[in-house]
C-alpha cells in the first residue's frame, strides 16, 4: 500500500509571448511583462505589469498612495481612489466594447454613468 502525500497538478504549457520577459517570472500557463513604475513627483507609485493566464491578457496595477495621517481626510483619499479606478475600468473597457461579460458595452469616455 502506498500513501500519496501531494496532489499532483497538471497544467497546459502555453508558449512565451513576444512581449513576455522570459525569466523565473513566468510559469507554466502564466507569463509577465517586463514591469512599468509610474512614480510621480507628488509621492507614491504606480506598477503595471501586463500579464498572460490561460488564454487571456490583463494589466496587474499595483498601487502605493500616500495618505494623510487624518482618518477623515484619508477615507476621503481611498473614495475618490476606488471612484477613478472604476472610471479607469469603464474607459479601458469602452475601447474594446463586450470584453467584460454580462456587462453592457459603453461606446465612449464620458458617455454616460459609470457602472
Amino acid at each position: 500500500m502506498s500513501i500519496r502525500t501531494m496532489a499532483r497538478i497538471h497544467r497546459a504549457a502555453t508558449d512565451h509571448t513576444d512581449w513576455c520577459v522570459r525569466d523565473h517570472t513566468c510559469g507554466l500557463d502564466t507569463h509577465r511583462g517586463r514591469p512599468i513604475t509610474i512614480a510621480p513627483d507628488i509621492g507614491g507609485r504606480a506598477v503595471v505589469t501586463r500579464v498572460r493566464a490561460g488564454d487571456r491578457d490583463y494589466a496587474e496595477i499595483t498601487l502605493r498612495v500616500p495618505l494623510h495621517r487624518s482618518e477623515r481626510v484619508a477615507g476621503e483619499q481611498v473614495t475618490t481612489i476606488l471612484h477613478h479606478l472604476r472610471s479607469l475600468f469603464a474607459a479601458v473597457v469602452a475601447l474594446r466594447p463586450g470584453t467584460l461579460a454580462g456587462r453592457p458595452a459603453r461606446r465612449g469616455i464620458g458617455s454616460g454613468r459609470v457602472a
